[in-house]
């Protein structure tokens, strides 16, 4: 590991996961971050990175542009993560490792066509299966909107109303007209716009509101659209000393994580640390316990604080600090700026019907499009927590013309706090590279 030194010189979030560790007590609630409930406490600043919940705009923090004491704004583009979920990864005996049953019957999984009966689902793990090892004790499915969940995703919705309703008097009521919603094809990304059109006007738990989704094949949100040229990219830039010299410096860690939780010769466990991540923060968050075997081996906080970090670095690579990371996520995110950018555009022409666009993905929408909107110039970029939250707000400044403000987590970004809408757009622009299609399967 000779390059070992000049690669953790070389990446400040490593410091960050010292700092972590070595903390005093409070490993998983502290300032720098949150990792065991969907409420910050009140010792901590209101824009503390919390990954349960994150910060988002809301009323009692919001400020107009000081620049532009007249301007009004005209139209919104937002985009969030889901809210709280079961571990969407599985231990390979996932049934031992689980002190506590996970309990989805809380609040009711309804799927029916139109016209038809009112059906609801129960997911159910009888004890007689013959596989119950693979999978928890309890009334949940893998990657499942939890009620914490669905409760969060109210308060989001009632925050940005309190926002976008009553402060700035852009939206007036809740409807179709006025509001386009997509998600992707995931359940807890369209429950969770349900819990947003709630929050936002409590009378929608009675109405209908359609979600736009596209075909599952070609989804652009998290996204899932074929591209071998971006595949290769990232498993250039993953198979150099920047990346494999981390995984050797936690190789006593991820040993005492695979003696505890039985993933050992597993790729999919070894590549990353991606699994290690979600499952261990889908319990936190949801008030589960980590992880135990049936030898009373557990994790402990300190080592979950210690992925949590090491997923901090990764994510942060991937996206945004490696060689060709930017033409990485703009060959597999291209589709989805384009999206963005024509939105921008059918608002400046007038012909855009809606004041608007709210999208409901996951976390790698949300890592691509903060690398892309250059937020990772600013600061090394982070695992976008649960309900991570991009606004980008069109203002209309009486005879200047047209400016973007761009929202992270609820804050303005400094350097997107007024731009010029065509010069927005073409930000947008330039990421899109030129016939997408044959970019991504050209040899």
């Amino acid at each position: 590991m000779t390059n070992t030194w000049q690669w953790l010189l070389q990446m400040p979030l490593l410091c960050f996961l010292v700092k972590l560790v070595s903390g005093d007590g409070g490993l998983l609630a502290s300032a720098d971050g949150v990792y065991n409930s969907s409420f910050t406490p009140g010792t901590l600043p209101w824009n503390t990175y919390n990954y349960c919940n994150a910060p988002h705009v809301t009323a009692k923090h919001y400020r107009r542009p000081a620049n532009a004491p007249e301007a009004k704004l005209v139209y919104l583009n937002a985009v969030i993560r889901h809210h709280k979920r079961t571990p969407d990864n599985l231990y390979p005996n996932e049934n031992e490792l689980n002190s506590v049953p996970w309990d989805c019957a809380d609040f009711m999984q309804y799927t029916y066509g139109g016209g038809g009966a009112r059906v609801f689902h129960e997911t159910v793990s009888p004890p007689w299966h013959p596989f119950l090892s693979q999978i928890w004790n309890g009334t949940c499915d893998e990657g499942q909107l939890t009620r914490g969940g669905l409760e969060d995703a109210v308060r989001h919705g009632q925050d940005f109303w309190s926002v976008y309703n009553r402060e700035l008097g852009l939206l007036t009521s809740v409807n179709e007209r006025d509001i386009f919603i997509r998600t992707s094809t995931e359940t807890r990304t369209i429950q969770v716009a349900s819990g947003l059109l709630v929050g936002m006007d409590p009378r929608m738990s009675t109405k209908t509101f359609p979600v736009t989704t596209q075909p599952s094949p070609i989804d652009s949100i998290p996204p899932s659209y074929p591209c071998p040229k971006a595949d290769a990219i990232r498993s250039a830039f993953q198979s150099v000393p920047a990346w494999t010299d981390h995984l050797e410096a936690n190789a006593i860690l991820k040993a005492r994580l695979d003696a505890t939780l039985g993933t050992a010769g597993l790729d999919a466990w070894a590549s990353w640390y991606d699994h290690f991540f979600d499952t261990f923060s889908s319990r936190t968050c949801n008030g589960h316990p980590l992880p135990c075997n049936s030898t009373g081996a557990c994790v402990s906080e300190q080592d979950a604080a210690q992925v949590f970090a090491i997923g901090d670095f990764e994510y942060n690579y991937i996206w945004n600090a490696a060689e060709n990371a930017t033409a990485y996520s703009q060959l597999d995110f291209g589709v989805f700026m384009l999206e963005l950018a024509q939105n921008f555009k059918l608002f400046r022409s007038g012909e855009d019907p809606y004041k608007l666009r709210f999208y409901v993905g996951h976390d790698g929408t949300m890592i691509r499009l903060a690398a892309l909107l250059g937020l990772g110039k600013i600061a090394p970029l982070r695992w976008p927590a649960l309900g991570s939250e991009i606004v980008m707000e069109v203002w209309e400044d009486g005879g200047k013309g047209h400016f973007v403000r761009v929202f992270h987590e609820g804050t303005p970004v400094q350097s997107l706090s007024w731009v010029p809408l065509d010069d927005f757009i073409g930000l947008l622009a330039n990421q899109i590279p030129s016939n997408l299609f044959r970019a991504c399967t050209s040899d």
